[in-house]
């Protein structure tokens, strides 16, 4: 049973991002505030779901937060500021885009670049042990993953419309088949031997 929150005395807000690890596309991040006596049977870390439960999950978690978000940040800038800090700036983004301001943010994995003067905490795996950064999960994924149908039906050889674009064997592939499309992240480098960084990632 995942946590409804971390401080009982505080508006807490869970951040999660998506398309981190992608080879195209932007980096996606949400932001939610729930109810501190919030609680939901099937809420839970985005990967962990179906895609048909969390396009159900989506709009009950719009419906019931205090205040919710999403921000991205391209894929171009992802390749001049490097995808760690395109991470960074995409949860800083939806945090402020909140219409209730958060006293404590619940940020997911080991680390985070403060925002302005709020409190937070690192959690790993936060997304499986709290609502907050759950419901943040599943509402990035699910936009991000409408925004890559989107491109794959101009750039179908790529398949993005299933593997949202990491770097599938299917999607590497296409690449050395096609060259790289308008949204490819220049900043990862992809070899023959079926291998995928990022450059500069710190």
């Amino acid at each position: 049973m995942l946590k409804s929150y971390h401080t009982e005395d505080l508006v807490e807000a869970g951040v999660d991002e998506a398309g981190r690890g992608c080879l195209a596309g932007p980096v996606v991040a949400a932001s939610v505030i729930l109810p501190k006596d919030y609680h939901h049977p099937v809420l839970n870390d985005s990967k962990q779901l179906s895609k048909k439960q969390r396009e159900l999950l989506r709009e009950e978690i719009k419906r019931d937060a205090i205040s919710w978000a999403v921000a991205e940040v391209s894929h171009t800038v992802i390749d001049e500021i490097n995808i760690l800090n395109a991470s960074f700036l995409a949860m800083h983004k939806a945090i402020g885009k909140l219409k209730t301001k958060p006293e404590l943010l619940l940020i997911d994995g080991n680390r985070f670049k403060p925002y302005k003067k709020t409190n937070h905490h690192c959690i790993v795996e936060g997304d499986a042990k709290y609502l907050s950064i759950a419901a943040a999960s599943v509402l990035a994924k699910t936009y991000r993953d409408d925004l890559m149908v989107k491109l794959a039906s101009k750039f179908p050889v790529y398949d993005w419309e299933n593997n949202m674009g990491y770097g599938t064997p299917k999607h590497r592939e296409a690449i050395f088949l096609n060259g790289l499309s308008p949204f490819h992240r220049l900043s990862f480098k992809l070899d023959k031997s079926g291998s995928d960084s990022q450059l500069n990632l710190f």
